[in-house]
């Protein structure tokens, strides 16, 4: 690792040309625990031409020189899918009014080094540049504890989240399908969300 690490604000076209590079990072990421991501590069390319698409949307990219090496995603959720609009919908929130951070994926010889929390703090700038919303939320996976992939080493973010202001909301639940390593076809995971209030 290089002490040239910069955390860079991009959105639009701005981000066309690392495309490949985001696809690629996410699915090796996401292979890990607690997502286990049997990931598809092509699904990858165009979840991500999403961010590209809605000029509200932000992408924290996190560079060693030129390399990619994290990135960290954020989108008002009334552009978001109907599984993660639903919760909220049902607890009678305005859409208009939540911020969506969706994943941060980085690279494992960068981590420890504070580039997670410079992702949330440029996510949540962006919603405050933006304006007009008083909640920001994330959703995780939830893994039961004996999960036989679960590594014996593994330890929840809940504390990092919490730092951060994050307050998790059992209430506020969802499901979302993929393949995991090994299955030959996708099933639903529970997904809840963790909701920070703006200031």
């Amino acid at each position: 690792m290089s002490k040239n690490i910069r955390v860079e604000r991009l959105s639009g076209t701005a981000l066309q040309q690392y495309i490949p590079e985001l696809a690629r990072l996410r699915i090796e990421v996401f292979y890990d625990f607690p997502y286990l991501y049997a990931g598809d590069i092509n699904y990858e390319k165009k979840y991500l031409q999403t961010y590209i698409d809605c000029p509200e949307s932000v992408i924290v990219i996190a560079f060693d020189d030129d390399k990619v090496v994290g990135a960290s995603t954020a989108i008002p959720m009334k552009f978001e899918t109907d599984e993660l609009k639903r919760p909220f919908i049902e607890n009678a929130y305005n859409l208009d009014d939540v911020f969506y951070c969706s994943e941060s994926v980085l690279d494992k010889n960068y981590r420890g080094y504070g580039i997670g929390v410079r992702f949330f703090e440029h996510r949540e700038a962006h919603a405050q540049d933006l304006g007009g919303f008083k909640h920001i939320t994330f959703c995780c996976v939830e893994r039961p504890a004996d999960h036989p992939r679960r590594p014996a080493d593994y330890v929840p973010l809940d504390q990092f989240w919490n730092k951060r202001g994050y307050v998790k909301h059992p209430e506020l639940k969802t499901t979302y399908s993929w393949k995991d390593l090994d299955d030959t076809e996708e099933t639903p995971k529970p997904m809840t969300f963790w909701l920070k209030h703006d200031r």
